[in-house]
């Protein structure tokens, strides 16, 4: 079962890059669409969070009964969750709008991806937001679920997913937030290793990539914010951080990397080393979820 479950990570994938956007997908609108219907909010995450993990934990015992049904429960779920191919169609939206001095467009597409308060960012502050939020969500629609999909299956992509999506839409949420903590505190470490290995592809830093991650997240106040928009900053040679405004207020965080300051090229290059960290954790869960069969077979 190890194998299907790992055959149904890499269809899952490989369907997010074909079908293309998730945003024009019924699993993820309606599931934002619940979310933002709720009356009592904060008090309805919670339940939202467990109701997802047992419809996982329903499908994939369903998907049990055979490897070709677990192999499709398995592709359905990464590809209702994983958000490869929408970050790289956002990112490229970016990079061209930035390119061609479009700054409304470009901050109207970030303010999609990103918290942060963009009407003040200027082509600087907006290139630097941009690479920051790929890097931040390589980790965490891309690199997350599919780990927690070759952990635990169904449950685990279903799981990783929601929690993420439900600290976005109810910001300040104690509890949400420190599961979502404890969700992505291996997987931002993952992809950011994964981003040392994966720099020379794009022509970046592996050591440089390398260095960043292990100087410069140290004084970060998260135990996960920072580590793959530190390695990002490393492997493409510029700076990122620094102060950045949320509705809630300003913060002032630590300078990342060393090197210029991004323009809409470092953007572009980010899109294609997000692309890349993608790929590599897809062989990275299928070994995960291989090792996971084999260890349960034999305990």
């Amino acid at each position: 079962m190890s194998a299907a479950r790992a055959i149904g990570l890499i269809l899952g994938l490989a369907a997010d890059g074909a079908l293309g956007d998730p945003r024009r997908r019924p699993p993820v609108t309606a599931f934002r669409q619940v979310v933002a219907a709720t009356g009592a909010r904060r008090a309805a995450g919670l339940g939202i969070a467990g109701a997802a993990v047992a419809a996982g934990v329903l499908v994939e015992r369903t998907g049990r009964r055979s490897p070709v049904l677990q192999a499709t429960t398995t592709a359905v779920a990464t590809w209702a969750v994983v958000g490869a191919a929408g970050l790289a169609t956002q990112g490229t939206e970016l990079a061209r709008d930035l390119e061609e001095g479009r700054l409304e467009p470009a901050r109207d597409t970030l303010s999609e991806l990103d918290p942060r308060v963009t009407d003040s960012l200027s082509t600087i502050g907006l290139s630097r937001a941009s690479v920051e939020t790929l890097a931040e969500n390589t980790s965490e629609v891309v690199v997350t679920p599919l780990l927690w999909g070759a952990v635990a299956g169904v449950p685990g992509l279903l799981a990783a997913r929601t929690i993420g999506l439900l600290r976005r839409l109810l910001p300040g949420h104690w509890v949400l937030d420190r599961l979502d903590e404890l969700v992505h505190l291996l997987p931002t470490r993952v992809a950011a290793a994964l981003t040392v290995l994966g720099a020379p592809v794009v022509g970046g830093s592996a050591g440089g990539a390398w260095r960043a991650w292990r100087r410069d997240t140290i004084a970060h106040p998260s135990p996960n914010a920072g580590r793959v928009e530190a390695a990002f900053a490393g492997a493409l040679e510029i700076r990122v951080g620094g102060r950045t405004e949320y509705p809630q207020g300003v913060v002032e965080l630590p300078v990342l990397g060393v090197g210029r300051n991004p323009d809409a090229g470092h953007v572009t290059r980010a899109v294609e080393l997000s692309r890349v960290v993608g790929w590599l954790a897809a062989g990275t869960s299928v070994v995960v979820a291989v090792l996971t069969g084999v260890r349960r077979r034999n305990p």
